[in-house]
């Protein structure tokens, strides 16, 4: 088997619906061991459908592969033991509950974790973090996009504010979490000691503004909608073609020359009102009208492999059917198969240990006598946790 690179790293993961599972997903692609401990009701995402199968939703399965689950009462001291037990051995702990809510139950990182395991690593998602005004205020995606700005210059200009199409803040909070933890696990190796982080969807959020907050920055003017269109480079912006839209990213001078040659319109690149990017910007009306004609009857699939085999940044809009059967996707091993269970791939491909696919995501409270077995505990210990509901097998709605 081919070594993968966090083989030794485990994580014990009490987070649900996206930032927190996603990173343990990514952490788990690379071979850390993920212990997945879900509550009573079961993490939330099992039932975000249709579609279902008989482990919840397609929701829930698309960001808690490679975990092994374990679903623990932690209103109940018993499971605090239990939890303790498994971060003997583990590297470290994610968590996304509402700030306050370990401290509550009298097991918060600073007052006992930390002291208990000081080597431990602790990874806490929030929504707007634990300072300032909306400390500890539940946070969602869509929220985190509303009131950080991102939302605002989403959309076309005469038509209200839009949520991006996929929860961006939830996806790239779970992402940065990932960077933490890495980094954290780094600095370990020197210190010899864990640490406490936080990854908020609020921070997040108002990080991603670019290059809109930057332009606010520097000159502070108001950043307004542009549709599909750049703020800052033109043409890059969808385009209509006789079979559907065509985007077309045009990044330099050189590029926009090569454009207009092959669409036979070399007038068009050498027009005074179009030679410079700055120049388009000024007149980008003017020259979307003019690639609008020219493109309206056109081939807009055929154009996106011409154009990018002359080194011209087009694609034509397709469809999440269309991207997932596309013969690049497949190539580039971006659909994961095991049984009835199909899942986008693994996007960081590393040539000595790359990642894989080790386990389907769990059922609720699928792992419970494994993980305890291997937690140490007795076959006894085991079925009286059982008894008490300390562990269930199914959820409590």
């Amino acid at each position: 088997m081919t070594k993968s690179s966090l083989d030794g790293i485990k994580v014990v993961d009490l987070s649900r619906v996206l930032g927190g599972p996603l990173s343990t997903q990514i952490l788990g692609d690379h071979g850390a061991q993920i212990i997945k401990v879900e509550p009573p009701a079961g993490d939330e995402t099992r039932g975000w459908g249709p579609p279902y199968h008989e482990r919840g939703s397609a929701y829930y399965d698309g960001v808690n592969r490679n975990k092994k689950c374990i679903a623990l009462d932690m209103r109940q001291t018993e499971a605090h033991e239990i939890l303790f037990r498994l971060l003997e051995q583990a590297d470290v702990l994610v968590e996304n509950f509402k700030v306050g809510t370990l401290e509550k139950w009298g097991i918060g990182f600073e007052d006992v974790l930390q002291e208990k395991f000081p080597k431990l690593i602790h990874c806490r998602v929030t929504g707007f973090g634990s300072t300032g005004p909306y400390a500890g205020f539940p946070g969602y995606d869509a929220v985190a996009q509303a009131t950080s700005g991102l939302m605002s210059i989403n959309g076309d200009p005469d038509r209200p504010p839009i949520r991006i199409g996929v929860p961006i803040v939830d996806l790239t909070t779970g992402m940065n979490a990932v960077i933490a933890i890495l980094l954290a696990l780094n600095e370990r190796n020197s210190s010899g000691l864990g640490q406490s982080m936080e990854v908020s969807l609020y921070d997040t959020a108002v990080s991603l503004i670019h290059p809109h907050a930057a332009n606010w920055f520097l000159d502070g003017k108001p950043q307004v909608r542009t549709g599909s269109a750049h703020p800052n480079i033109t043409p890059y912006d969808l385009f209509p073609t006789a079979n559907g839209h065509l985007f077309l990213g045009i990044g330099n001078d050189r590029q926009f020359a090569g454009l207009c040659g092959y669409l036979e319109h070399e007038e068009v690149a050498k027009d005074a009102r179009f030679t410079t990017n700055a120049n388009r910007a000024k007149n980008r009306a003017a020259l979307r009208k003019i690639l609008e004609k020219i493109l309206a009857d056109l081939d807009g699939k055929a154009l996106t492999e011409i154009l990018l085999k002359k080194g011209i940044p087009a694609g034509a809009v397709q469809t999440v059917e269309d991207s997932m059967q596309h013969p690049q996707t497949i190539a580039r091993e971006m659909v994961l198969e095991d049984g009835e269970y199909r899942g986008t791939g693994i996007p960081i491909k590393l040539s000595r240990t790359p990642g894989k696919m080790q386990f389907k995501p769990p059922q609720y409270g699928e792992n419970n006598t494994e993980i305890l077995l291997d937690a140490g505990y007795s076959d006894k210990e085991i079925q009286r946790f059982k008894e008490m509901q300390v562990t269930l097998d199914k959820p409590k709605k």
